[in-house]
């Protein structure tokens, strides 16, 4: 899409701001994608993608998706630019507002990987271009979007099956429990009491139509999973790195809570990881971990949420 189209702005924010059947053809696309390689296919590809320009900006250090992005712009015949928080005047006080109103003129989309999620949607707010959630304190939609890519890949369609998050209920964790309602898969979580999602996911998952339960026993949580979900212990920020390891220590996956998942159940874990701490060895780099194959999906996912941030999928 470009400034000036006719079409409804679309910004890609969280899970929950979008619709079940956005999120399936999303995915849809995203396997097809990957089948097909690296020339997308014409009929998913933007009109004038080849002009327009995708400004990735990014408060946290990033390594899957920063490049991810990068090359499924590039993919798709699109053009990047890649900014630090210190390369613009965002970092010397200049609003966030104003940013996006200059940003619009300039770009053709906008990708930020912010500290604050309200960051995140004042740029929304004040773009007249997409802007795409790459991760906030609050969500990580696009790493869910690969991440029942790569599960469908050996499972089938993700409704009806049993998801087990173990560890921090964090920002990843969160939209987990969005992706529930809108794919209607059961979602169980394990956390510590004093880590649980926070009080505003809570209460729209009382509004919501969705099977999730939230618990501090993991081997209750992974129970008859088809899949094991954890992420790492400390993350960007965090200060409290010898607390968070103790409190998350009897939350670690290895072979033994694995072997409470259902027959045939798979590991995955968005990166980076921590050998010995939220998972062993013996599970992320044993035959039930997918992790790799999630993060090339990262790839394939991003391709195909440019695709519909721009037009291309209807």
């Amino acid at each position: 899409m470009t400034r000036g189209s006719a079409m409804a702005l679309r910004h890609f924010l969280d899970i929950n701001s979008l619709s079940p059947q956005v999120l399936r053809s999303i995915i849809d696309v995203a396997h097809e994608m990957k089948r097909v390689g690296k020339e997308p296919p014409q009929k998913f590809r933007p009109e004038g993608i080849e002009r327009n320009v995708l400004v990735m900006i990014f408060e946290k250090p990033s390594t899957r998706t920063r490049i991810s992005f990068d090359v499924a712009m590039r993919q798709l015949g699109g053009l990047t630019i890649v900014l630090n928080r210190s390369d613009l005047q965002l970092g010397r006080g200049e609003s966030v507002s104003d940013t996006a109103k200059v940003l619009s003129r300039y770009a053709d989309a906008v990708m930020l990987r912010a500290n604050a999620h309200t960051t995140l949607v004042e740029l929304a707010e004040n773009s007249t271009v997409p802007v795409i959630n790459g991760l906030t304190d609050k969500s990580h939609p696009c790493q869910i979007i690969a991440d029942i890519m790569t599960f469908e890949e050996s499972h089938g369609p993700i409704n009806g099956q049993k998801i087990a998050w173990v560890g921090d209920g964090n920002n990843v964790a969160v939209s987990w429990i969005h992706a529930a309602a809108a794919f209607d898969f059961e979602l169980s979580i394990a956390c510590p009491g004093q880590m649980r999602p926070g009080k505003e996911v809570i209460d729209w998952l009382g509004n919501a139509n969705a099977s999730v339960t939230i618990t501090d026993d993991p081997k209750s949580a992974v129970c008859g999973a088809d899949c094991v979900v954890t992420d790492t212990w400390i993350s960007m920020g965090d200060t409290d790195e010898g607390y968070r390891k103790q409190v998350l220590g009897p939350y670690a996956v290895d072979s033994d809570l694995m072997r409470s998942a259902a027959d045939g159940a798979v590991f995955m874990h968005c990166l980076p990881a921590y050998r010995g701490h939220e998972v062993s060895s013996e599970v992320i780099d044993g035959p039930q971990s997918v992790v790799f194959d999630e993060a090339e999906n990262r790839l394939h996912a991003q391709k195909a949420i440019l695709c519909w941030c721009f037009g291309g999928i209807t």
